[in-house]
This record gives structure tokens, sequence and C-alpha cells, in this order.
């Protein structure tokens, strides 16, 4: 009868777990999908301002789609002490006010001296003389060591120059 008993046991055991595995099965919901949406890109374009360690340091177009290396390219290509293991992105504020373009005397070529008040190819040529001749400017006043830029026409671009280091 122990025998029976157990057989009986062992034959409720299986329908239990049966019955149980067809429960659990049934109330079983496949996990739910999840979406992920992200918000559509920005469109960038407007203009960034290169600066460093660049032959022309200034604001340059930037468009959708366009590069670093054509930014970089449009401001002349990279000096030699560059450092292009770590570059600085600043976003400026909605009516956050923006200083002039500044034209660096030791990098400049002669048409974006020009490009200066009362600066023209003559004076342009002699800044490049003078830098080829002198090294590099150590600070803007040196320009007035120029022949031909005294005092007033210093006064006239010191907002729109700057050296290098």
């Amino acid at each position: 009868m122990t025998k029976k008993y157990w057989t009986l046991s062992i034959i409720l055991l299986i329908a239990v777990i049966i019955i149980g595995g067809i429960i659990v099965w049934s109330r079983y919901s496949p996990a739910h999908r999840i979406e992920i949406s992200l918000p559509p890109s920005q469109e960038l374009e407007g203009e960034i301002y290169l600066g460093g360690a660049v032959s022309n340091p200034g604001f340059y177009p930037l468009k959708s789609g366009g590069s670093l290396e054509a930014l970089i390219q449009a401001a002349g290509g990279t000096t030699d002490n560059a450092d292009l293991d770590r570059l600085e992105l600043y976003i400026p504020s909605i009516g956050e006010k923006e200083g002039p373009q500044k034209i660096d005397l030791n990098r400049a070529e002669a048409w974006l001296l020009e490009a200066l008040p009362d600066i023209g190819k003559g004076r342009a040529q002699a800044i490049i003389n003078y830098r080829q001749t002198n090294g590099a400017f150590g600070n803007i006043t040196e320009i007035t060591k120029v022949e031909g830029i005294g005092p007033s026409t210093y006064e006239q671009i010191k907002e729109l120059i700057t050296v290098a280091d």
C-alpha cells in the first residue's frame, strides 16, 4: 500500500507542477517594447569664432554638415604650436555681446591687414616687413614703430588688433 501512496503522491506532484507551469505561463506577458525617441537635432548654422593657434583667427560661417577640418582650413590652418588634442568650444547666450574680430599682427597676411581702417597696401606691407625684420610684435603698441603708422592710426585700430603669444 505504501507503494500505492508513493505513486499517487508522485502523480499528484507532477500534476501540480504541470498545472502551476500552465498558470504561470498563461499569466506571463512579454515585456513591452521600449521606444526611445530623440528630439530632432538642431540645425547649426551661423558663425563660429576660431581663435588661438590658427593662422587667421576670426568668425567663419558654420553650415549644417560642415566639418571642423573645413573650418580650420577656412582660418588658414593651424600654426606649428597648435595642440589639436585639446579644443575649446564656447556657445554664447542669446543677447550676449560679442567683441569685434581681432586681427593678429604676427600672423595676418597683407590682404587681411589691408582691411583695417587707414591701412592700405603700403602700410600692410610695411607691417609685414617690420615683422620679418624685427620678429614678432610683443604687444599691439609696437605697431607705432612701423613706418607710416602713428598714434592717430593706432587709436583707430587698437580695438581690432592683437598679438599671439
